[in-house]
């Protein structure tokens, strides 16, 4: 699957409507977001079930600053809505594929339990 742009205006219905959603947030300027541009493009392909979208972060301040990105590339992984990754800078093919396998791998009813527990307890504080 190719890559998506995600903007302010689809960013909700995209994670709303997929199980995995992997966001690169990049800016044309940014050497090393053109380096891991084909790396995020070449594991898209082998993924067609996850999104792969791509956040503009000159078209897309507002959006790059609700997510609080101080620097690109920056990638992020949803499962489910839930955001569970997020690190600066490129990642090798390897590491990326990886990350896919740990994410595809986790038991979301035991995230979800423990994200509920979280809350309560900041709740009760």
């Amino acid at each position: 699957m190719k890559t998506r742009e995600i903007t302010q205006t689809n960013l909700e219905e995209t994670l709303k409507n997929n199980e995995i959603v992997l966001l690169d947030f990049w800016a044309s300027w940014c050497g090393p977001c053109r380096m891991f541009g084909p790396i995020f493009e070449k594991v898209a392909a082998k993924h067609p079930d996850i999104v792969f979208g791509k956040v503009d972060t000159e078209a897309e301040q507002e959006l790059s600053g609700t997510f609080q990105i101080r620097s690109i590339p920056t990638l992020m992984a949803f499962r489910q809505n839930i955001l569970l990754f997020s690190q600066p800078g490129m990642l090798p093919e390897e590491a990326l594929e990886d990350l896919i396998r740990q994410i595809r791998a986790l038991d979301m009813q035991k995230v979800k339990a423990e994200i509920s527990a979280q809350s309560a307890k900041t709740a009760t504080q």
